[in-house]
């Protein structure tokens, strides 16, 4: 079987609240559907929800993950120096980020030429799951295979959050882990800089 491999190029967050509610934003100025944004949002009780800018990546990640319910939404992402605001229709989150740790200045030294091969991806793996509790290379939803490229970390120092109006509270550490699919987000609020590949079986 035939498979085709789609890139994506940008930044993941994650964020935790003290209300229970956790989110990652995934946004790509380089994508295979031109320069978009998701949030995936998942609820203290365990709802799992998709804001997607257009229907066309809205089923693409809905294909590769797995949520209770998806929303196309406008959604606009504005970035001054270490502070992003996001709003997707009923999100508003806006956060900063601090410096690099450990893991992120590690990261920044590895050439990006090698981060992105995709048997460097794969080979720390295992050294992402024991220090972060992360996965970069998995199988996701319909047969299809993800590897995360990591290439800069940066901690996300403080945050606020608001869902259909409701202040979700202070910024707290992404627990339990979110469920969309094999990986997780840091348990330590997070911005990721990342090429994402992901695999898709062909007939």
């Amino acid at each position: 079987m035939d498979h085709l491999r789609l890139l994506f190029d940008g930044w993941i967050a994650g964020v935790g609240t003290a209300g229970g509610t956790r989110l990652v934003v995934g946004h790509w100025p380089g994508s295979p559907f031109g320069p978009v944004t998701d949030v995936m949002v998942e609820s203290p009780d365990g709802h799992r929800l998709l804001l997607a800018e257009t229907g066309e990546l809205g089923r693409f990640v809905a294909d590769t993950y797995a949520f209770d319910e998806v929303r196309i939404v406008p959604i606009a992402v504005a970035r001054s120096g270490t502070a992003w605001a996001v709003t997707a229709g009923p999100l508003a989150l806006r956060f900063s980020t601090g410096g690099r740790g450990p893991l992120g200045l590690l990261l920044r030294a590895v050439p990006a030429a090698l981060a992105r091969r995709l048997w460097w991806v794969r080979l720390i793996d295992a050294p992402a799951r024991l220090l972060r509790g992360v996965r970069t290379y998995g199988s996701a939803g319909g047969g299809r295979r993800e590897w995360y490229a990591a290439r800069d970390l940066r901690r996300i120092t403080a945050a606020t959050a608001a869902l259909d109006g409701v202040d979700l509270g202070r910024l707290a550490a992404v627990d339990p882990p979110v469920r969309f699919g094999f990986g997780s987000a840091p348990r330590s609020p997070a911005l990721v800089r990342v090429t994402t590949t992901v695999e898709i079986p062909q007939p």
